[in-house]
């Protein structure tokens, strides 16, 4: 393939790929995100592997599902012997950095990445762990509640604002460092943003942008608890929402704040991509989110549901080997690392055991796909694994506790018609049944998850005790390396960093 290309990839958090149906919605102040879609391949119906971030992204890294992973929620060690997209590329030759969040669980906080320019904004250890014992327990303290609706609006700083300012600025400076650094390596930078995930709190700049914004509110309105479908209750159960009062305003109020949020990171981005074009490098695109957000449909919020607004992202890839164009078939974050293997050139026979994704390098070649999309969930708010298969015009979503779930999203694009038990669609219902029980073995994976919860609630109730070393990853900085010391010679130093030379 000649010269290998440097590779981009921005990963933002919560996005529902229901507002990019074929680049950024018109009506989203995104302009940056609407120049990369028109030179993009652009995947209208791409879906996370587990909507929940932990689990997501470490799919996004492995191209596994979470039963082959073992990364079933928030907690759940990522195993070092598990290989990585970041891996994949060190071997091809790449140089490979990360800034921002990717949700690391474990004392390997790089999992092939060479270099990482920030922490994470969330912690390491295993203290976020579901117990399915206890089902129906809320654990107050990190369990996900409906203040993030009620306290919804505008503030100059916040926590995750300042994570993603920093985020930025480290990826800007790092696109510098790489045009002048004098490493003839390709390189692969992974930018990864905490937002638009609640709490929905913008910046005045970008709220002022949606002030008349026609889509505050949702389509489908609230759904009582009692007409919800059982997973639905048990998440509505998990966001403690009996203990607080929503109304329009504030529903109002978080999908403006949402909104305004993905015109921050817009802004964000398009200052890296203008970083990249000052150092006159070229790179490969990849923009995607690793799972969506309720957005207040049906009543819900948050992720953790197979419904459309939480499992369906966007992804968009700018590659010279890719066709700019719209893409309808049904893809998948894991199909993320063989694409990266097979762009740079790489075999991808030696992973293929231990991948469920398939490269789309060929759906941006006119190629074809018959093969289905395939969900799992096994954190807070289930009680057991769930999973789901999305093929063609169909989603299916099947649970041991619940009833199966058969939705035609050619026609009923908002799931509010269960075709399961009608005997018109027997048939299909049985070929999706045969399919999931082809793949999965449910009653297993419930078991492999409750030993894993019970393994790691142990291990964190042992590791509170006494001395106490947090797996956090701490960002290196060696002052004496930087600008000028006694130890550099002056010149050489002024040379070397100074670019372009003109």
């Amino acid at each position: 393939m000649g010269q290998k290309k440097n590779i981009l990839i921005f990963m933002v958090d919560q996005l529902n790929g229901t507002l990019f149906p074929d680049g950024p919605a018109d009506w989203l102040h995104a302009p940056n995100l609407k120049c990369l879609a028109k030179q993009s391949t652009r995947f209208g119906n791409a879906y996370t592997a587990s909507p929940l971030c932990a689990p997501g992204r470490a799919a996004f890294m492995s191209g596994q599902l979470p039963s082959q992973n073992g990364v079933y929620d928030n907690a759940a060690e990522f195993a070092s012997s598990l290989p990585t997209y970041a891996h994949h590329l060190r071997r091809a030759g790449y140089q490979t950095c990360l800034a921002g969040k990717m949700h690391f669980v474990g004392p390997d906080q790089l999992h092939g990445f060479e270099e990482r320019l920030t922490t994470d904004i969330y912690p390491a250890d295993f203290g976020w762990t579901p117990d399915y014992r206890k089902a129906g327990e809320r654990i107050d303290w990190w369990y996900h509640n409906m203040g993030s609706v009620t306290g919804a609006g505008c503030a100059e700083i916040s926590n995750q604002l300042e994570f993603d300012d920093e985020v930025a600025y480290k990826s800007v400076r790092k696109l510098y460092d790489l045009a002048r650094a004098g490493d003839q390596r390709p390189w692969c930078l992974t930018v990864s943003f905490s937002h638009p995930h609640d709490p929905y709190v913008a910046r005045k700049k970008y709220w002022d942008m949606y002030n008349q914004c026609d889509y505050l509110m949702p389509v489908i309105p609230p759904i009582s608890y009692e007409a919800q479908d059982a997973h639905s209750k048990r998440i509505f159960d998990a966001n403690d929402w009996r203990s607080y009062e929503i109304d329009a305003e504030m529903v109002e109020r978080s999908r403006r704040a949402y909104f305004a949020n993905i015109s921050y990171l817009d802004e964000k981005i398009g200052d890296i991509l203008g970083a990249l074009d000052a150092t006159y490098q070229e790179a490969t695109i990849l923009f995607l989110s690793d799972h969506g957000d309720m957005l207040g449909e049906r009543g819900l919020w948050f992720k953790m549901s197979f419904y459309e607004g939480s499992s369906r992202v966007p992804l968009m890839i700018s590659t010279l080997e890719m066709e700019p164009g719209f893409i309808k078939t049904p893809v998948s974050t894991i199909d993320v690392c063989p694409t990266l293997c097979e762009l740079v050139g790489w075999d991808t026979e030696a992973f293929k055991p231990w991948t469920a994704g398939e490269s789309l390098v060929h759906l941006g070649q006119g190629g074809k796909r018959e093969t289905p999309v395939a969900m799992e969930y096994a954190a807070e708010a289930s009680y057991a694994p769930m999973v789901s298969l999305r093929h063609d015009n169909w989603k299916f979503n099947r649970c041991a506790l619940d009833s199966d779930q058969l939705f035609d999203l050619e026609v009923d694009p908002f799931e509010m018609e269960n075709l399961a038990n009608d005997a018109n669609f027997h048939a299909v219902l049985r070929g999706f049944s045969d399919m999931c029980d082809a793949r999965w073995d449910l009653g297993r994976f419930d078991q492999e998850v409750r030993a894993s919860q019970a393994r790691r609630l142990i291990i964190y109730e042992a590791l509170r005790q006494g001395g106490y070393y947090p797996w956090d990853y701490q960002p290196l900085q060696k002052a004496s390396e930087q600008f000028m010391r006694n130890h550099m010679n002056l010149d050489s130093l002024e040379d070397s960093k100074r670019f372009p030379r003109d």
